[in-house]
């Protein structure tokens, strides 16, 4: 999964980013809450976690300007404040779960996967499908006409942002956004390096390309 954790304690957010990049989910950190909104807003994630105290903006006004906006991503919320009236004010406010500290890393995982197996609504997109290729959102499995393609964690979110927008073209500055969530030139061969990988799993082994490159544009992934 694509994870953002907003929390201003460096020893805290270590030890999660640390723990979940084990785990192979791909993880964005940021120490203050205006930032965190924005990047939220953008959307990309499959998770939220929230310090309830940040800098520049609180995890839970945070969590109610997303719901306002309709974002629904799953989130939790990560905080000190263990009193009952606190624990309701963030799930009330749009909070999926709420984690008190100190925490086992073992139970924010098991708090992870109970937020994330939550029965799906019924408009909800389960699985993304461009020509031959085949994406289960819940699994995570890829399929090219019925082979199973491994793929490792940022593969699989750059695919996804590709069959997501089939038959458009996505240049490199919207690739490190969406993916790498860089609102900057890192000035380095990433996206080009992780665009080959993504081919040899996905066109190599069928013959039949399917993510094509425009020079100096960018690419696409046609149907």
């Amino acid at each position: 999964m694509k994870i953002l954790l907003a929390e201003d304690d460096e020893d805290a957010a270590t030890y999660v980013v640390r723990g979940l990049s084990g785990e192979g989910h791909v993880v964005d950190h940021l120490a203050d809450g205006r930032q965190a909104l924005a990047q939220a807003m953008a959307g990309g994630y499959d998770l939220l976690i929230l310090d309830r105290m940040l800098p520049g903006l609180d995890g839970l006004s945070i969590l109610k300007s997303l719901r306002a906006a309709r974002i629904d991503t799953p989130a939790i919320l990560l905080t000190a404040m263990s009193a009952v009236e606190d624990r309701v004010a963030g799930l009330r406010g749009g909070a999926d779960d709420y984690i008190v500290k100190p925490f086992a890393f073992v139970e924010l995982l098991a708090r992870i996967d109970t937020v994330c197996r939550r029965p799906a609504t019924r408009d909800e997109v389960l699985e993304l499908v461009t020509g031959p290729l085949r994406l289960d959102l819940l699994t995570r499995e890829v399929t090219r006409d019925g082979v199973r393609i491994e793929l490792q964690p940022r593969e699989f979110l750059l695919l996804k942002h590709f069959m997501e927008r089939p038959g458009r073209v996505q240049t490199r500055t919207v690739l490190l956004e969406s993916v790498w969530g860089l609102h900057f030139d890192p000035k380095t061969s990433v996206v080009e390096t992780h665009i080959s990988r993504l081919r040899t799993k996905i066109d190599k082994p069928f013959g039949k390309p399917l993510l094509v490159t425009l020079h100096g544009v960018g690419y696409v992934l046609q149907p």
